[in-house]
């Protein structure tokens, strides 16, 4: 495989992933407005604060109101990581690399972007939001579906999930940072009933809350949410799932490619052995803003070292 092949998957899976990822974000915050109309501007800033793009965001815009927020998220081409951005990049992505693709992933690539770009293309009325969220999941959630049941399990399908994870991580663990920092206004809310709304929420970002329901039983805390988040091995959008997949995707690159010595996946072992260490009292003891802080450096160490590896797969 040549190494822009390998550069066009793992960028192609991380913006797909990144646009559901930001749909995800939007109806929290679409959420946390409706049970805090007094305080909704807030809201919105700590999803625009989430997303990574709140200095973009003041560049073009005053206030955090809903409509600024939703249009900058979803449609805004200033925003490199809006939903028609990153859509627009995995279709170039998908484009350079066709020939590494079956032909219905494509298809459900090239679908998906032109079916966006016309719901898109007008500013989306708050009535119509959670329809036009549904959407955008769908068409990402297609296009992984069909990338499953029709590619051979080789290099390729390797490096297209480790953009999957590397990308999920980031957002599972930049939602818990920006939970503690920037959602709750202050310490004292700490156990509150709106410390727990904005907790559920946290679950609700991560697709989560039925998962963590059925584990727990509906017994929620800011801890056993950390702990499902960040250290049950199988929920797939926690800190130490995504971990054992970048192991295991590295490894078979490794192998494919003749054991040649590959630094990602020393990073990568490290992490999860980091990870597996770990209890959620350790992580709390350390600080869990600190914890995630480290944990963020690591993955986008890991990125830049994955790209710095294309040369192995040439």
């Amino acid at each position: 495989m040549l190494g822009k092949h390998a550069s066009g998957l793992y960028w192609m899976f991380r913006h797909l992933e990144r646009s559901e990822n930001t749909a995800r974000l939007v109806e929290a915050g679409f959420r946390l407005a409706l049970t805090r109309a007094a305080d909704g501007d807030a809201e919105w800033e700590s999803i625009v604060a989430t997303a990574g793009c709140r200095d973009a965001y003041l560049t073009h815009n005053d206030g955090f109101d809903s409509a600024s927020v939703i249009d900058f998220l979803l449609r805004s081409r200033d925003n490199p990581s809006s939903v028609m951005s990153v859509f627009d990049a995995a279709r170039s992505n998908a484009r350079m690399v066709r020939t590494a693709l079956t032909r219905e992933v494509w298809e459900s690539v090239n679908e998906g972007w032109m079916t966006l770009r016309s719901r898109l293309a007008k500013p989306v009325k708050q009535g119509d939001l959670p329809e036009v969220l549904s959407l955008i999941r769908h068409q990402s959630g297609l296009v992984r579906g069909l990338y499953h049941g029709t590619m051979l399990r080789n290099d390729i399908f390797s490096y297209a999930r480790l953009g999957t994870f590397l990308e999920r991580a980031d957002n599972t663990a930049r939602i818990l940072d920006v939970k503690y920092y920037v959602l709750l206004p202050s310490t004292s809310f700490v156990g509150s009933s709106l410390d727990n709304v904005q907790w559920d929420m946290v679950l609700r970002c991560a697709s989560a809350e039925r998962a963590f329901n059925w584990l727990h039983g509906g017994e929620a805390s800011p801890s056993s949410i950390a702990e499902f988040l960040i250290l049950e091995p199988e929920m797939p959008r926690s800190l130490i799932y995504c971990s054992d997949k970048f192991v295991r995707n590295l490894r078979y690159l490794k192998d494919a490619y003749g054991g040649a010595h590959m630094p990602s996946l020393d990073i990568a072992l490290d992490l999860r052995q980091g990870l597996r260490s770990q209890s959620i009292d350790q992580v709390f003891k350390t600080g869990l803003h600190e914890y995630l802080t480290e944990f963020l450096a690591t993955i986008n160490s890991l990125g830049r070292q994955i790209e710095t590896d294309y040369r192995f797969y040439e």
